[in-house]
């Protein structure tokens, strides 16, 4: 089904677009509140999270990755009062809870649990949740209203920059076949394509294991972390991509391919031979 025209309206609470917002979406009963940990204490007296709900901690992970947790709690306020001297890694949190009386605790746990397993399926940011929990028992009327819930959710975090409950297949399967770009470059032979909220290298692509002298620290530690998770895996002199991955610049994508400092708009270039800084430069030209 093709995605619908709809509104999202995001109230600044103290007045400044780097304080606390809460999300609201025509015809829905959900409402978001998010706020950086600086300000956690004013964000937990607001009503809403006296409510029960589900939220995410939202933070840096290891080598330049983002990381989450998912929770769910029968007051969102203390649970994540708890989280503040408990948990060291966040840095802002989205917490969602009900207008009306549609969240009890079963449906709570539901939103987790799909949630945590949404975002070890895509494999996009790192995971601080152990294990996987399982789904509560729902009617099929309640499942229904939940998987709703969950749809509309879902279309606020991509609003808000949250991107890790989507696989980049997802992105993939919805560019043309004529945007495929490919990297050929120290070693390294790739394929991916640009979307609109980064690049993507696509599975069987393969990166150069060694690694320049130069190399940023943070690149390193992406190559690691992208490693130790599984999107790459040895392969010979190459690291190979097992999954479609979304990084937040085709620069950052080159310089993981190529084991250092690269530019992705002069590298990835077209089956025509044009680089991405030309297929970018002509789409402005004809804006």
């Amino acid at each position: 089904m093709s995605a619908r025209p709809t509104s999202i309206r995001i109230f600044l609470a103290d007045g400044s677009p780097e304080g606390i917002r809460i999300v609201d979406k025509s015809n829905w009963v959900g409402r978001a509140v998010v706020s950086s940990r600086a300000q956690a204490g004013q964000a937990l007296r607001r009503e809403e999270l006296s409510r029960p709900g589900v939220y995410l901690l939202l933070g840096p992970g290891d080598g330049g990755a983002e990381r989450l947790y998912v929770g769910e709690a029968d007051i969102l306020r203390e649970r994540l009062k708890q989280h503040a001297t408990r948990k060291d890694f966040w840095t802002r949190f989205v917490a969602f809870t009900s207008s009306d009386e549609s969240l009890n605790k079963a449906v709570v746990r539901y939103l987790e649990a799909r949630l945590i397993g949404l975002a070890k399926a895509a494999n996009q940011w790192e995971l601080d949740n152990g294990a996987e929990p399982s789904q509560p028992p729902l009617s099929e009327a309640d499942r229904a209203d939940a998987e709703w819930f969950l749809a509309e959710m879902l279309v606020i975090y991509r609003v808000l920059g949250i991107d890790a409950f989507e696989a980049a297949a997802a992105d993939t399967a919805a560019s043309e076949a004529s945007d495929e770009l490919t990297l050929s470059a120290r070693g390294a032979e790739a394929r991916g394509r640009e979307v609109r909220d980064g690049f993507i290298v696509l599975a069987g692509s393969r990166a150069r294991a060694s690694e320049t002298a130069s190399i940023h620290a943070y690149m390193r530690d992406l190559r690691a972390q992208l490693c130790e998770r599984g999107v790459l895996v040895p392969d010979g002199a190459h690291l190979l991509f097992a999954q479609d991955y979304r990084f937040p610049s085709s620069s950052t994508a080159a310089g993981v391919l190529v084991g250092g400092a690269a530019n992705g708009r002069m590298a990835w270039k077209n089956r025509d031979g044009r680089t991405l800084k030309a297929i970018q430069d002509a789409r402005t030209d004809t804006a």
